[in-house]
């Protein structure tokens, strides 16, 4: 691998530092917000379904799933929720874009040890603003060549993300958690990709088949990559 790849691309949430679990602990408190109404599995499952239909006008974020609480609530309580519970539903998420920034283990280590052998870039999904953000408190954000926060991870996305850093798919490395974000789509145009799960995925990012390619890997930690990538 280290003999062919000149750009590493890094997604960022819960493969550079934790995100889905302040996903999930809000659904949670949502869910508590809302249980005069019905039970917790059943408001959970109306959440999900709203931000599946409002994916393609809000795209990936907390802004997005801000406004999809907010319909779920007036959906469940047929418009008659309590203002107050608005507020605190619009708080949840306000918390969540204040929420800090947590490295996973062995982030900077292994940017430390590519930078200067490999371009390296961030290509994550998610609202613009929130992510530079994010980046901007992590203090990653002078490792990086370039930054491109995408409405989608689509083949075409990477395409397009590849033809801009004016390098070829095949020598082009993905890593990141989401089998269905940052691998396939990658696979798909020629490049390279290691999936390196997290211990929480959201159910829209799961995939229910197994991938046997060449160009895949697999691996338990971000450290795990440098000795296929470093002499």
């Amino acid at each position: 691998m280290k003999n062919q790849i000149t750009v590493i691309a890094f997604d960022a949430d819960d493969t550079l530092w934790v995100n889905e679990p302040y996903f999930r602990e809000t659904e949670e408190h949502f869910a508590g917000l809302l249980e005069d109404f019905m039970p917790r599995h059943s408001i959970l499952a109306e959440l999900y379904k709203t931000e599946m239909v409002n994916l393609p006008l809000y795209g990936y974020g907390i802004k997005g799933f801000m406004l999809s609480m907010t319909e779920t609530a007036m959906k469940i309580s047929l418009g008659k929720i309590d203002p107050i519970i608005v507020e605190k539903i619009l708080e949840l998420g306000k918390e969540m874009l204040n929420k800090p920034v947590v490295l996973l283990d062995g982030v900077e280590e292994v940017l430390k040890t590519l930078i200067g052998k490999y371009k390296l870039v961030v290509a994550t999904k998610g609202d613009l603003l929130d992510q530079q953000r994010k980046l901007t408190k992590s203090g990653l954000d002078h490792y990086f060549h370039h930054i491109e926060i995408m409405s989608d991870k689509q083949e075409k996305d990477y395409q397009k993300l590849i033809k801009h850093l004016d390098c070829k798919p095949e020598e082009f490395l993905m890593l990141g958690n989401s089998l269905k974000s940052d691998v396939l789509p990658v696979l798909n145009i020629g490049g390279h990709a290691v999936h390196i799960p997290f211990h929480i995925t959201w159910v829209h990012e799961s995939i229910d088949h197994t991938i046997e390619h060449a160009n895949f890997y697999q691996m338990e930690s971000l450290s795990d990559v440098l000795p296929k990538l470093i002499e």
